[in-house]
C-alpha cells in the first residue's frame, strides 16, 4: 500500500510558466507542501482545477479556475476567474480519478487530502483510504493547522 499525499492548487500563481511546486503561491500551498513532504509519502499530486492530477515537477501555463465557491462580491473583482459547475467538477473529478488511477491503487493506496471540500467531493467516492487532516477547517486557518500539524510530524 502507498502512502499518496494529494495538496489543492490555490488562486495566488505566478505569472509565468513553471514547475507546479513553484507556480502556486502563498502560504496555504508552501505548508501543504512542506507538511506533505514531512509525512515522507511515496508521491505528492497537486489537484489542479485547470489540468487535473499534476506531478510536482511538471511545467504549466498559469490559469483562472477554480472548484471553490466565489462570492459575488470577489467574482467581480475577477471577472476572468472559471468557476467550475457542479456538472463540470463531477467531469473533473472523473478525470482526476483516471488519472489516478494510472499511478496508484485507487482501492488500497492511502490517500492524504489536503484540499477543500469542493476538489474532495467530486474524488471522494473513488477512493477508499482518505484522510483528510483539514476537513471542517476553515479556508483561512488551514495554514495555521498545517504548521501546526508539521511541528508534530
Amino acid at each position: 500500500m502507498k502512502r499518496i499525499v494529494l495538496i489543492s492548487c490555490v488562486s495566488r500563481k505566478g505569472k509565468t510558466k513553471a514547475k507546479a511546486k513553484d507556480l502556486y503561491k502563498g502560504s496555504l500551498f508552501i505548508n501543504s507542501l512542506a507538511y506533505g513532504q514531512s509525512l515522507k509519502p511515496d508521491k505528492i499530486f497537486i489537484l489542479s482545477a485547470y489540468y487535473h492530477l499534476l506531478e510536482l515537477e511538471q511545467e504549466i501555463e498559469p490559469y483562472n479556475v477554480t472548484l471553490a465557491y466565489v462570492s459575488p462580491k470577489k467574482k467581480e473583482k475577477k471577472p476572468y476567474l472559471k468557476v467550475l459547475s457542479k456538472e463540470e467538477a463531477d467531469i473533473w473529478g472523473k478525470k482526476v480519478l483516471e488519472e489516478l488511477g494510472k499511478v496508484a491503487d485507487l482501492k488500497n493506496d492511502k490517500f492524504i487530502i489536503l484540499a477543500g471540500q469542493a476538489y474532495v467531493q467530486p474524488i471522494q467516492t473513488g477512493l477508499v483510504n482518505i484522510i483528510e487532516p483539514l476537513k471542517g477547517i476553515g479556508l483561512f486557518e488551514r495554514s495555521s493547522k498545517l504548521k501546526e500539524l508539521n511541528i508534530f510530524s
